[in-house]
């Protein structure tokens, strides 16, 4: 099947996250409730409102093979409980696609799983750094700075996006502050450093 061959230049605001005459999605805090390990500081939060956490604004206007598909994301800072703000996080439905993270603004981490083997890191996303995400990775961003994490995320036109994946399981690290710092740890390990906290 034949492609229209569409030429384009677009103008975005980094600053703000935004491009100007697209529509962006945002997600709220009751959107990303069960990502959060702390679910009691979720709601305490909620009670109040329900803010949002981040926005994409999504450019798919080429299809069909070799083409690319790309976004411009931001992240609030904040944070529920210890946990900073984090996007919903997901798998491509195409598994084999990879993905590439430009960071223009802001400071962060990429958490990266592998779905095969269970294998996890995080990457430093900051305006200095790219991240390259393999296929067969969930991603997740995070920002663990004191302003907004602002990045470009580029990506085939074929992989789509497969959250439901990560609804059944979520990310075996989460990535909390610790006497002011960022810290990885463990899903599991800062369970049990919760429920030590309610003690």
């Amino acid at each position: 099947m034949a492609y229209p061959l569409l030429w384009n230049s677009i103008q975005f605001d980094p600053s703000l996250g935004r491009v100007p005459g697209r529509p962006a999605l945002t997600r709220r805090l009751s959107d990303l409730r069960a990502a959060f390990v702390n679910q009691s500081a979720c709601d305490q939060i909620l009670n109040l409102g329900d803010p949002a956490v981040y926005q994409v604004t999504q450019i798919e206007d080429q299809e069909g093979e070799g083409q690319l598909h790309y976004g411009l994301g931001i992240i609030m800072p904040g944070k529920v409980g210890d946990e900073y703000y984090m996007t919903k996080g997901h798998l491509h439905a195409w598994r084999p696609a990879a993905e590439v993270y430009i960071g223009l603004q802001g400071q962060g981490f990429m958490l990266l799983e592998d779905e095969r083997t269970g294998k996890s890191t995080a990457l430093p996303l900051s305006a200095d750094r790219v991240v390259y995400v393999p296929g067969h990775t969930a991603h997740r961003t995070i920002n663990t700075g004191n302003e907004a994490l602002v990045y470009w995320g580029i990506l085939s036109s074929q992989a789509g996006h497969d959250y439901g994946a990560k609804d059944r399981y979520d990310f075996r690290k989460v990535i909390v502050e610790i006497d002011g710092e960022p810290v990885v740890l463990d899903r599991d390990q800062y369970v049990d450093r919760l429920k030590a906290d309610k003690r």
